[in-house]
């Protein structure tokens, strides 16, 4: 998932007819979801948008498949908020009630688990 900044698609060369994005500058929020391939979205994932300039990128890992030194230990659903820093993402991650902290979206007042849960069935 990702969250373009609409005033910067009117920079980016390939978006009007391909709906391409050529520039990490177009993005506020980039936002991927922990499968089996957990060490794309924690290892490649993190150094490929951090290089693009990408200001925000959360790691969702609802099933708590990631390695334990990215999730920790004991191994549990983690959201990691990888946020640009002088060039550099520092990383915050929430777990259960923990609310959600994001830049692009600083009203946000989600905990972890309600993210986690959503779309679920109550």
């Amino acid at each position: 998932v990702i969250v373009l900044d609409r005033t910067a698609l009117a920079n980016e060369p390939r978006w009007k007819k391909e709906s391409v994005i050529t520039m990490g500058s177009s993005v506020r929020l980039a936002v991927e979801v922990v499968s089996t391939n957990w060490q794309d979205d924690y290892l490649v994932k993190v150094a490929d948008y951090e290089r693009l300039g990408i200001p925000e990128y959360w790691v969702v890992d609802y099933a708590a498949l990631g390695g334990r030194r990215f999730i920790g230990n004991p191994k549990q659903p983690t959201i990691s908020v990888y946020q640009l820093v002088d060039g550099e993402y520092q990383i915050s991650q929430f777990r259960g009630n923990d609310i959600v902290e994001s830049l692009a979206f600083p009203e946000l007042k989600l905990t972890a688990e309600k993210i986690f849960l959503a779309g679920l069935p109550n």
